[in-house]
């Protein structure tokens, strides 16, 4: 039986990663320190649909982290776990950088070290491309868009990191690269865009599409940074899984970087997002708007054509439905959900 070991397990992409290997037959190993909200709930929902083996571990930890890895040596690892938001990062840049850029260094030393077998599979972001300033942009009365002859970003984009968050994803997303180059490991590093869906729990910083519907579900007050213009492409939780099993099956892709996200035909704005939402549910939000925050990119649409072409690979879950998972989802669950502690959200 094929291994699996995901740090951030207990997250949203954790989680829900986790299902989807085990009921394709893998062995499920999962690593979280259950510092987000959620994550508690999440690995006791996990708990009684699969089979797993759970270590309460901070992958900056590298002892801990290393024994794991030595002992199980597992086929698979995808490597969620991290900070996740850039205002905290602005904040405490040293936690940022211990979680995101340590945790990641550990992991690959461990592999180099103990498991060489091991295919990587290194969570990044988006933000590594900063605020996008070398493209024209314009507006419309609901959202941003790119304004010149290039509609979205590819790989080839100028990195620039703007904020800590930021520079440490990009920093591990080159530990990543050249620990492939110099010792031959089987990576791959995925640039998110906003990956929505089941089983998350949004902060402040982060997962601001299913944050939104839960605000709006519940008929609380939605804060809006800036305008609401800001633009984002938007992929279903299921799709990306799907995409990580293609990847677990795959020779191909050592060393390389790809751009993942719903790509052009599935990107939104915060006021779209808020208007569909006030259709599904039939009733009208409440917000408030606040001043725009350092690092928040006015637009941001990911080229997908990369991983589309090598891997045959595209999104098939468009976003009414969704949103529509999502809030079927909230009704299932809205009890446990109600306890969750209130946070803000970001685009």
């Amino acid at each position: 039986m094929k291994k699996i070991l995901i740090t951030g397990g207990a997250g949203f992409i954790g989680s829900n990663s986790a299902l989807h290997f085990a009921k394709n037959g893998w062995k499920i190993y999962l690593i979280d320190n259950l510092s987000r909200k959620g994550a508690k709930d999440n690995l006791s929902n996990l708990k009684k649909n699969i089979k797993l083996t759970f270590y309460k571990v901070n992958v900056s930890n590298f002892s801990s982290t290393s024994n794991i890895i030595k002992k199980i040596k597992p086929n698979l690892l995808i490597h969620c776990a991290g900070q996740v938001a850039v205002t905290k990062s602005v904040i405490d840049p040293r936690t940022d950088f211990n979680s995101n850029l340590l945790g990641t260094i550990n992991i690959l030393e461990s592999i180099r070290l103990f498991s060489k077998k091991t295919k990587l599979i290194n969570i990044s972001t988006n933000k590594v491309y900063g605020d996008i300033i070398n493209m024209r942009v314009s507006q419309s009365k609901k959202r941003y868009k790119f304004s010149g002859k290039i509609k979205n970003i590819n790989e080839n984009y100028p990195l620039d990191f703007y904020s800590p968050y930021g520079c440490s994803k990009g920093a591990a997303d080159q530990y990543v690269r050249d620990y492939s180059r110099i010792y031959g490991l089987d990576t791959v590093v995925l640039r998110l865009s906003c990956i929505y869906g089941n089983m998350q729990f949004g902060i402040e910083d982060h997962g601001w599409v299913t944050w939104i519907t839960i605000l709006s579900y519940f008929g609380k007050k939605i804060k809006i940074f800036g305008n609401g213009k800001q633009v984002r492409d938007v992929l279903f939780i299921n799709d990306l899984v799907k995409l990580f099993f293609k990847l677990s099956k795959s020779k191909k892709n050592i060393n390389k970087i790809y751009n993942v996200g719903g790509g052009i035909k599935n990107s939104l704005s915060i006021i779209e997002l808020i208007e569909i939402l006030e259709k599904k549910l039939n009733k009208k939000n409440k917000y408030e708007k606040f001043h725009w925050r350092s690092g928040d990119q006015k637009i941001y649409i990911s080229n997908i054509s990369k991983i589309k072409r090598e891997y045959n690979w595209s999104p098939k879950i468009r976003i009414s439905e969704g949103l529509d998972k999502v809030i079927r989802w909230i009704r299932e669950n809205d009890t446990d959900i109600k306890k969750i502690p209130k946070k803000k959200q970001k685009n």
